[in-house]
């Protein structure tokens, strides 16, 4: 869970009486998840946040299915073309009503703010760099970043590369980081493969008192809102609680190793409702003497899965290439390809790089999906 954080002046007791220089009040706005029922901040606003001076026609980005049901092993690549607007980039592949899964390539920064009002987003930073601004501060960003953004966060991408590529995860649940790691006190475990010092938070708060035009994409239930405020929605004097965004860097993930090959939640990242995100990432083998260091078979009866291929060598698959990502449908049974097992013996370590979802509800599959089908996949293993 994200620790509490402060940024700017905040008045001393919550809910009081807090001024500008002229006499003027600022504008307190609570933030909250679950209602009130769980953690949230408190943001003091040179302004309103409500001062809303237009509002234009909606826009539909709801994903279209192709496939509600499937029992067939599939991949797809997702190293397309890239598009300059944000949201047009962002192509929803796989979903269901707890999770969906997609990528994005913008090529130009963002001309209007966004906001994601129906889902928490994790953005997994495949290639470019750049600065995601919000109300919170700033927050640079990399090769290897999952970018964590709470639900009804105003912000803005500046991209310093015109190749900019992400593995997206929205969820409408709130994404937190795992129990099985977490205390009582929801702080990091000893034995969890990362901790607090590895997790970034906004830095360099500007309040911007600007008054004008500023369009703001709301999306909400698959649908663009274009507000106009009259107001920059960066206008926070300061600020103080538990909901931000912030990074987490994959390879700050520090996997657990043993003699012999260990199971995928031990390589446990997020979790949202009904869904989990894994990490899997350079390390080296198991050390039995006479283990093998491939996967073996597992059937899946619990979950759908999903891995979005990075870099490296797979030693489970072959023909992988960057920006990959499979699909193995909870009901049959996935494991290594054919001479995988054999050859991984004797291998001392991996340099894999992927990132892994299990969805415990099967994935519907749409028609961005089916544009990026590798056909055959499924008989890869009879090769």
């Amino acid at each position: 869970m994200p620790t509490y954080q402060k940024q700017g002046e905040i008045p001393h007791k919550r809910h009081t009486v807090f001024r500008k220089p002229n006499g003027e009040l600022f504008a307190e706005e609570l933030v909250s998840t679950e209602g009130f029922s769980s953690i949230y901040s408190l943001i003091y606003h040179a302004y309103p946040p409500t001062m809303v001076k237009a509002i234009a026609e909606p826009f539909s980005v709801e994903p279209k299915i192709a496939l509600a049901k499937n029992m067939r092993h599939r991949s797809y690549l997702t190293f397309g073309s890239f598009e300059s607007d944000y949201i047009k980039s962002r192509k929803i592949l796989l979903m269901n009503s707890d999770v969906q899964l997609g990528t994005q390539a913008p090529s130009a920064n963002m001309s209007y703010f966004f906001k994601n009002g129906d889902a928490d987003e994790i953005l997994f930073v495949h290639e470019g760099n750049g600065t995601l601004h919000s109300i919170y501060g700033e927050l640079k960003f990399g090769y290897g970043d999952y970018i964590v953004i709470p639900r009804g966060t105003i912000y803005k991408m500046e991209f310093e590369t015109e190749q900019n590529r992400h593995f997206v995860i929205e969820a409408p649940t709130p994404v937190t980081t795992p129990k099985r790691y977490r205390n009582e006190h929801g702080q990091l475990l000893e034995h969890s493969p990362f901790c607090e010092r590895d997790i970034r938070t906004p830095q360099n708060l500007k309040m911007h008192d600007e008054k004008g035009d500023f369009v703001v994409m709301i999306k909400k239930q698959g649908m663009i809102y274009p507000y106009t405020y009259a107001t920059h929605p960066f206008d926070a004097v300061g600020w103080d609680g538990f909901v931000y965004p912030y990074i987490f860097n994959i390879q700050d993930f520090e996997p657990i190793t043993g003699r012999v090959h260990q199971p995928p939640p031990v390589h446990q990242t997020f979790e949202g409702r009904n869904f989990v995100v894994c990490s899997f990432c350079p390390r080296l083998y198991d050390y039995h003497p006479e283990s093998i260091p491939a996967p073996y078979h597992h059937s899946n009866v619990d979950s759908d899965e999903i891995l979005y291929y990075v870099d490296g060598d797979f030693m489970s698959r072959k023909h992988v290439e960057r920006g990959m990502i499979t699909l193995h449908p909870k009901g049959i049974p996935h494991g290594p390809h054919p001479g995988t097992v054999e050859k991984s013996i004797g291998a001392k370590e991996t340099l894999e790089l992927a990132v892994m979802i299990d969805p415990f509800y099967p994935l519907m599959i749409t028609e961005e999906a089916v544009k990026m089908e590798q056909e055959g996949y499924w008989k890869s293993w009879i090769e």
